[in-house]
């Protein structure tokens, strides 16, 4: 039978066993009315969780709301999660290809008048920077200190201490759980799901980790994988004509909506990421519903992501 290895994204999450239910519910619930709902543990598919969220945060989301598969990573659960605003002193201190990387990225996403804690933007510029994705500003300015946080410290392996007594070297420890939870599966069908900035992790990892076990195939949803700047850090072993990770062993599809403030500016990855020169990834552009487009939960219950994931595990 098939095992389903999900990956989460950018920001804190809900404890492992959580987070994986609340996964499980959204691609087993039909909220669409499509009669289109997986229940993976029904029909005996395997699945397991590579959790990453308390290398960099202090501990795991506990409010009520997310029990609530519908709420699960709203603008009320972004709103609502105390001392979520991550310090962002860090970037005071970056130099080098580090800041580079840093400015660059923030100054695309049209998202720096964001950054000072105090400021309230004006409205004007905001309506003329950030209008195409429909999200209140406080919202906006949260999620990019989430998405410069998590990237930054993953892609340049920082060193960070989440709580006392406690330090990681990111990247090297995000990769040590990837490759155990990998290793640990056993079946003749392997399909890894990821969302946001777990496109990123499991695609490093594939693409860059000599020791990385090879899937069956990979479907990254609402990926950054897209922007220039996080495509830089996969050098040399990226490139755009030969950017496919090899270890992708069948399909690679990537589902994203152009309303997504994270994998809207560029969803469309396969001229990225190709194989000898040739675009193999599929990508679907699926639009969900409501001010936040990242949400995972909505994003498990299109339509069109459904039946790719069901071709995958050949259902």
């Amino acid at each position: 039978m098939p095992h389903v290895t999900f990956i989460h994204g950018i920001a804190n999450k809900p404890e492992e066993k959580k987070l994986k239910k609340i996964w499980l519910d959204a691609l087993a619930q039909d909220p669409l009315n499509n009669d289109d709902a997986i229940d993976l543990g029904a029909l005996g598919i395997t699945t397991s969780m590579i959790y990453w969220a308390d290398v960099l945060y202090d501990k795991p989301m506990e409010d009520a709301i997310f029990e609530s598969v519908s709420n699960y990573e709203s603008n009320e659960a972004i709103i609502s999660e105390s001392s979520a605003d991550p310090d962002m002193a860090w970037r005071e201190h970056l130099s080098g290809d580090e800041r580079k990387m840093v400015d660059s990225l923030a100054s695309k996403l049209s998202f720096d008048v964001l950054m000072n804690d105090d400021a309230v933007p004006d409205e004007k510029e905001m309506a003329r920077t950030l209008e195409r994705i429909p999200l209140p500003w406080f919202v906006k300015r949260r999620l990019m200190k989430w998405l410069l946080k998590d990237v930054h410290h993953y892609l340049f392996n920082k060193t960070f201490s989440p709580r006392a007594g406690v330090s990681f070297i990111v990247q090297d420890e995000i990769r040590s759980r990837v490759l155990n939870k990998l290793n640990e599966v056993k079946t003749d069908l392997h399909i890894v799901i990821s969302h946001s900035m777990g496109t990123v992790i499991i695609y490093d990892c594939l693409k860059r980790v000599a020791e990385c076990p090879a899937i069956d195939g990979l479907m990254t949803i609402g990926s950054p994988l897209g922007i220039d700047e996080v495509q830089d850090k996969f050098a040399p072993e990226w490139n755009r004509e030969n950017g496919f990770a090899e270890k992708i062993k069948g399909p690679w599809i990537n589902v994203y909506d152009s309303f997504d403030p994270v994998a809207g500016f560029d969803g469309n990855i396969a001229n990225d990421y190709k194989l000898s020169g040739e675009e193999v990834i599929e990508v679907i552009n699926e639009q969900n519903w409501g001010s936040w487009r990242h949400n995972i939960t909505n994003y498990l219950s299109g339509p069109k992501l459904r039946a790719a994931l069901k071709g995958m595990l050949k259902l």
